[in-house]
């Protein structure tokens, strides 16, 4: 079987000690914002539009940019994880992989609008603290746990 990848980007957004998930109607698992990156876009663009489209909140990336930058090439905002996930699964072979990359964001209203078409409905949309992380680690993939509680933590440090 032939693996097809997608590139895709994320963004864990973090408000007031909580990141915001959602429960995947397709895949069945809670994430965060996130899709496929268009022909035309960096990662981190596209972390912040699907961002917006499926919140309509305006996340401002928590995201070191390295200083190398020349009359070519610069340097862009470096994603906090470079994960690669398996979407489709059948009899142990991968059909389907995305290529994600992860990023941490602050945002400073807990507010869902989904500004996009066809976005889950915000009722949909739940803020996790810590707490709600650690005791609905069951219910959550264990990578969404983790990077939930290192987003947390990255943006309140930078807030700190």
């Amino acid at each position: 079987m032939e693996t097809t990848r997608h590139f895709v980007a994320t963004v864990y957004v973090v408000n007031d000690g909580a990141t915001l998930l959602h429960e995947h109607e397709r895949l069945d698992m809670w994430l965060p914002p996130g899709g496929h990156i268009d022909r035309d876009e960096l990662p981190h663009e596209a972390a912040l539009r699907e961002c917006h489209e499926e919140t309509g909140i305006e996340a401002d990336l928590v995201a070191d940019s390295g200083a190398l930058e020349s009359d070519t090439a610069r340097s862009l905002p470096e994603p906090a994880h470079f994960l690669l996930e398996d979407i489709n699964v059948h009899d142990g072979e991968v059909g389907h992989q995305h290529v994600d990359f992860v990023f941490y964001g602050a945002a400073d209203t807990r507010t869902v609008v989904p500004a996009g078409d066809d976005e889950a409905d915000p009722s949909l949309w739940e803020w996790f603290t810590r707490e709600d992380l650690r005791e609905r680690a069951d219910d959550l993939p264990d990578d969404v746990v983790e990077v939930g509680l290192a987003a947390i933590a990255a943006v309140e440090g930078q807030n700190g």
